[in-house]
């Protein structure tokens, strides 16, 4: 080969050399824009998937605090505040009978003083009454109306003076009567004309 062809074979050899050179740098261009696009794309996923989870976190709050209710207070037990009322029962020699020991007369303050026999009061249902005032045994007779009406008289008793119960007062006094069933024991009511209360009674047990 002579000189001539041996530099014209350089010369191409330096010339693809040159051509290349461009070439590689644009790989290497080509290359690094990659690399950024692929790093925005990353960050545009992680942005996204980012809003994403605010947005579903946001919405499962918004949900819990809807579904959220206060629910009131129960008893427990099913029980209650309010005391079981009594319950009034109808009027009648029937459901008067038996023995009665006094709660309250009208005026009267010393009820529970001691005495020689127990203050009671008894009804039949022959239309009799009897019992004691604490001192003195007493009886008489009485009636009841279909409503309550009542009407009483005294007997004959001996008179001992000591802080005598007014039983006989009472009775002869009333003009009505009410009977009512209560949880622990049945209470009978003595009323004036003008409906006020003489006295209450419970029933003995």
């Amino acid at each position: 080969m002579s000189n001539t062809e041996l530099e014209d074979d350089l010369r191409g050899t330096l010339g693809r050399a040159a051509a290349s050179v461009p070439m590689a740098t644009g790989l290497s261009d080509r290359a690094t824009s990659g690399v950024r696009q692929a790093r925005r794309r990353a960050w545009m996923v992680s942005g996204i998937a980012a809003a994403a989870v605010v947005a579903v976190t946001a919405a499962g709050f918004g949900l819990a605090g809807r579904g959220a209710t206060t629910e009131p207070p129960v008893a427990v037990g099913g029980a209650t505040s309010q005391p079981p009322q009594p319950t009034e029962q109808a009027p009648s020699a029937k459901t008067v009978t038996g023995t009665w020991n006094v709660l309250q007369i009208a005026g009267q303050k010393s009820l529970k003083a001691p005495r020689p026999d127990n203050p009671v009061l008894r009804f039949r249902t022959d239309g009799t009454w009897s019992g004691s005032d604490g001192c003195n045994g007493i009886q008489g007779t009485y009636t009841i109306g279909q409503r309550g009406e009542f009407s009483a008289k005294a007997g004959p008793q001996r008179l001992i003076g000591c802080n005598n119960v007014p039983h006989s007062d009472v009775l002869q006094s009333a003009k009505r009567i009410a009977i009512s069933a209560g949880k622990d024991s049945d209470t009978l009511a003595f009323y004036a004309a003008n409906g006020h209360e003489l006295a209450r009674y419970a029933r003995a047990r």
